[in-house]
């Protein structure tokens, strides 16, 4: 999936739609049903004939499942944070039982990490690096 992000992130406007709604297997009617926008201005999106209002953008971006920032932006216009930014965004269209499974992940790495930083400040190394100190002792023996 991340590849032909990649490979959408290089196109144009239009093509990201004619790419993205062809990976979800959608047709330009199926897509303007999703989307509430008429299959004759998805026509014209696709071709390059007209760019989206605001209003619009958000739809196709909901009915594509990605941000619009990702159908308007080509890569390296974007900060370098922005690839979380768009993993948090999709965490946030999911439903919330996955949201939850995802917050509960993501906070058990914060702690974790914040524990392996308040132990190295008071000069204890955090578990995982004593695991790896005696692992690295075994193999050289």
């Amino acid at each position: 999936m991340a590849c032909l992000h990649h490979w959408l992130s290089t196109m144009s406007f239009s093509a990201r739609v004619i790419g993205l709604r062809k990976q979800k297997g959608l047709t330009q009617q199926s897509l303007a049903d999703a989307s509430g926008i008429h299959v004759q201005q998805i026509k014209r999106y696709e071709a390059g004939s007209a760019q989206p209002t605001a209003e619009a953008l958000k739809k196709l971006a909901l009915a594509l499942h990605v941000t619009a920032d990702f159908l308007l932006f080509e890569e390296g216009e974007r900060e370098l944070d922005d690839d979380l930014k768009l993993r948090f965004e999709a965490i946030a269209a999911m439903p919330s039982e996955e949201q939850a499974i995802a917050k509960a992940v993501l906070d058990a790495m914060i702690v974790k990490n914040q524990v392996a930083g308040a132990l190295e400040r008071v000069g204890r190394p955090a578990p995982a690096a004593k695991e790896k100190k005696a692992t690295a002792g075994r193999n050289k023996a």
